[in-house]
């Protein structure tokens, strides 16, 4: 008999708190499964329960009855440590079974296993095949082993994955803090106090509380959590608090309308005039194409084959592609552009990938040269780290159509840059370049398709990919093994920074050390190797003769220097994994973007990195440096370059965007609120001046919806979870947080099952154009929005047939009975029996 996995480890969970969770893509009728489960649980139990007519599957137990108790006990965790895996399998106590990702790895982790002696197959006492397991776990009594993936291997980092690409810059208010500007859309500019639990209208609900100017107290509850931002003040400067029932923030949110409006204009006429350019459409997959691919020596991470997928699909269009390609430092931007670059030379077009440096200039040549190697394609490189001649050859060659690839700085902008069949252009960190060689790129770029690498892009560039203006996509997911970087600011010590740089070197890593004056970087580096004779210390800027720096860099990059006393020469793109602590002299004259992209130089590997920020000591710093330390420091998690690229914008401001001065609006409203202003007009122009804009159901259900302490103590944590169920659109959103708290907390208690059911409902009343919910008593009034998609003889048959119900004036009240039942469940069974009366394809 095959015993359903999912319903046997469910009941585990509940019964055991055994975090295990067998996802659907490991067949339940694979009869290898079926053993490993029926090894270890008692066939005679499961089949009485499964032979009990009203008991189909195990996880529908309810509480009270017998239910199937199982000794189990979490798996050792190896790490990568295959040489202790190998140790423990030895002797056959028992059965293991080994779960993985994927094929390749099970088919790579077999053959190791085979190479230390240990025979693996369906006859053997070690079993290895692919499947996804959250967690191993290990039965005594049965002498059984269930190995995942995370057991095996450095543990994948997983992180919420965002689709809507604008809430990955946003806050979503897992960094609110008590005392932090909060906006709300219709009350303005407050300060956040804190979560408060009140009684009201006969049960108990929790709001959050804000405070106004005059310290009147607003409070929001959880089901309004969309209408209320985070609002993060530009540099040097806090915003006013706005007064509650008072007209300031309505003329204030009038007057940024109206701007918005204008700028969408603009933003849509020059959409409109880039999607009339005719450009190349690029053939087919070719077999170099899938032998590049399949060269690859890592896996893929999601967010990196959609990023692909997307710039492929762009590729294949006859307009011009104009992508931008948002990933956080290290997150493998670079093999995106190059399957690109890949893609235009197998259909005989020329690629030029831009660098903003040299140094990331002579990085990516290494890096495009070993990737293409076995390849028949010419790659070049044009700098001033080649002598004038060689770059003139480069060019020479180039324009003959004898060379695919050239990397360079803005050289290869020059006028006698004409290159024979140019189809590719991928600029790497665009908001490094200047006026003018942004207008010489500008005009090169014309007709043919352009790719843009970016961690922290600049004002512009984000706000015209946060409009839906500008073709843009997220990296968002780490790589296997990525750890977060321990961030410190600290005063300027000799003792750390001699205790951090043979830290590092007795663990044969490498250290940069930050230093942004030229005139004293010798005597910062001399003082280095007085601290630490051992250490072979380089230095490099970006004064140094042409030879001087590519000496230094070079022996940096190839092992043979432990320490690298630099400008922010090595700001972009230096890939150095054993590079793994970075020291930043004077911290707080560096700009927020600088120190993230110097942060990112270090933590390319699976080791722990470590950045130390030091500021003088016994100086008092100004509070915008206080402010940039703090943020570099907060957002030191996986993924939070996105974040910090969002704060920067605001701290920045937009800049002059198509002639219009954007971060006065940003400081009034917030980067938020201003983001959906401008996507509200947008949407508005789009649609020939209808809003354009999908109206947020109000649901007056009179329930309570408030999380218990017990169950998430952590009142940011349930902050987090109510604006998150406020925000959501879809379905699918309120699943991933449905599954984050079963993940995170445990079995949903009812109160957590309640609001997720409300998240639902409301979605479903928006898809069927209500505007408003209201229970009163023992009916349920519902309100259309204008033009709801509901066919207005379909539902004036149902009110016929659907006793009590009364259609108000004109279509758009509906008054009905609310059936037996608790206030969620029957007001859903209401909106499920109005869907009938849906139009089709809406």
């Amino acid at each position: 008999m095959i015993i359903d996995p999912d319903a046997v480890l469910a009941e585990m969970e509940r019964a055991l708190h055994v975090k295990t969770t067998l996802h659907a893509d490991l067949d339940p009728e694979d009869p290898q499964t079926a053993r490993a489960f029926e090894t270890f649980v008692d066939p005679d139990i499961v089949r009485s329960y499964l032979a009990r007519p009203e008991r189909t599957e195990l996880h529908e137990i309810a509480p009270g009855e017998p239910t199937i108790h199982i000794g189990s006990r979490p798996t050792a965790q190896y790490r990568g440590d295959l040489k202790q895996l190998r140790e423990d399998l030895k002797e056959p106590v028992g059965k293991a079974f080994i779960l993985l990702g994927t094929p390749g790895r099970a088919q790579r982790l077999g053959e190791t296993l085979f190479e230390g002696g240990i025979a693996t197959g369906e006859d053997t006492h070690v079993e290895v095949g692919a499947g996804h397991l959250s967690r191993g776990v290990e039965f005594p009594l049965s002498r059984l082993r269930l190995l995942a993936d995370g057991d095996v291997f450095p543990e994948e980092v997983h992180v919420h994955k965002r689709r809507n690409v604008v809430r990955s810059f946003l806050s979503d208010f897992r960094d609110l803090k008590p005392g932090d500007y909060v906006v709300h859309e219709d009350h303005g500019i407050g300060r956040f106090v804190g979560l408060e639990s009140l009684h009201v209208l006969g049960s108990d609900a929790e709001f959050m509380v804000v405070s106004y100017q005059g310290g009147d107290l607003l409070r929001v509850p959880v089901e309004s959590f969309h209408r209320i931002q985070k609002h993060r003040a530009a540099e040097a400067s806090n915003p006013s608090l706005d007064k509650l029932g008072g007209t300031g923030w309505t003329k204030t949110k009038s007057r940024v309308k109206r701007a918005m409006r204008d700028m969408a204009a603009e933003l849509l006429k020059v959409h409109a005039e880039r999607k009339t350019r005719q450009g190349f459409a690029f053939s087919p997959m070719s077999p170099w194409m899938s032998e590049f691919e399949n060269a690859f020596e890592y896996e893929e991470t999601p967010d990196q084959r959609k990023a692909i997928e997307d710039v492929f699909a762009d590729m294949s269009s006859p307009t011009p592609m104009d992508r931008l390609v948002c990933g956080d430092v290290g997150y493998g931007k670079t093999e995106v552009a190059m399957r690109a670059a890949m893609r235009a030379v197998a259909d005989g077009k020329q690629v030029v990938v831009l660098a903003p440096t040299t140094v990331l200039a002579f990085q990516h040549l290494q890096t495009f040269r070993r990737r293409f190697a076995p390849f028949p394609v010419t790659t070049e490189m044009v700098s001033r780290l080649r002598s004038t001649k060689e770059n003139k050859d480069v060019l020479q060659r180039a324009n003959e159509g004898k060379v695919d690839i050239v990397i360079g700085t803005h050289r290869v902008l020059s006028k006698d840059a004409e290159f024979k069949d140019l189809g590719l252009v991928i600029v790497d960190e665009e908001q490094r370049f200047g006026v003018a060689a942004k207008e010489r790129l500008k005009q090169k770029k014309t007709s043919i398709d352009s790719l843009t690498l970016s961690a922290t892009p600049i004002p512009r560039t984000l706000q015209m990919g946060l409009s839906g203006l500008r073709d843009m996509s997220i990296i968002e997911t780490p790589p296997r093994d990525r750890l977060a970087i321990q961030t410190m600011v600290v005063k300027f010590s000799k003792d750390l920074i001699a205790t951090a740089i043979r830290h590092e070197m007795e663990r044969e890593g490498q250290v940069y050390v930050v230093h942004n004056r030229v005139e004293s970087i010798y005597s910062l580096a001399s003082m280095i190797k007085e601290l630490v004779p051992e250490a072979r210390v380089v230095v490099g800027h970006g004064s140094m003769t042409d030879s001087e720096l590519e000496k230094s860099m070079l022996a940096f990059v190839e092992g043979r220097a432990d320490v690298l006393v630099a400008t922010t020469i090595v700001e972009n793109g230096l890939d150095v994994p054993r590079a793994n602590t970075l020291i930043v002299h004077r911290a707080d004259r560096f700009g927020l973007a600088q120190l993230y992209q110097l942060r990112g130089r270090v933590g390319r590997s699976d080791r722990p990195a470590f950045a130390y920020l030091m500021v003088p000591p016994g100086r008092v710093l100004s509070e915008v440096a206080q402010r940039r330390l703090a943020a570099i420091r907060e957002f030191s998690d996986l993924g939070s370059g996105f974040r910090l690229a969002a704060l920067d914008l605001e701290m920045r401001g937009a800049g002059n965007l198509l002639g219009g001065e954007q971060s006065g609006h940003i400081l009034a409203v917030g980067l938020d609120l201003y983001l959906k202003l401008l996507g509200d007009a947008v949407r508005e122009m789009q649609a020939g001046g209808d809003s354009g804009v999908p109206e947020r159901t109000v649901l007056n259900l009179r329930i309570d919806l408030r999380l218990k302490a017990s169950y998430i103590a952590e009142a940011r944590d349930r902050i987090l979870i109510y604006k998150r169920a406020a925000d959501a659109a879809r379905d699918e959103d309120i699943k991933a947080i449905e599954m984050d708290m079963r993940d995170r907390f445990g079995p949903l208690p009812q109160e957590a099952v309640d609001l997720i059911t409300y998240s639902r409902l409301r979605v479903l009343a928006e898809s069927l154009g209500i505007a408003k919910v209201d229970r009163a008593g023992s009916r349920l009034d519902l309100f259309f929005a204008d033009a709801p998609p509901i066919d207005p003889a379909k539902l004036a048959a149902l009110v016929a047939a659907w006793s009590g119900a009364k259609l108000g004036p004109h279509g758009k009240t509906l008054s009905v009975p609310l059936p037996p039942g608790a206030p969620l469940d029957a007001s859903r069974s209401v909106l499920e029996r109005l869907r009938s009366a849906k139009i089709e394809g809406s």
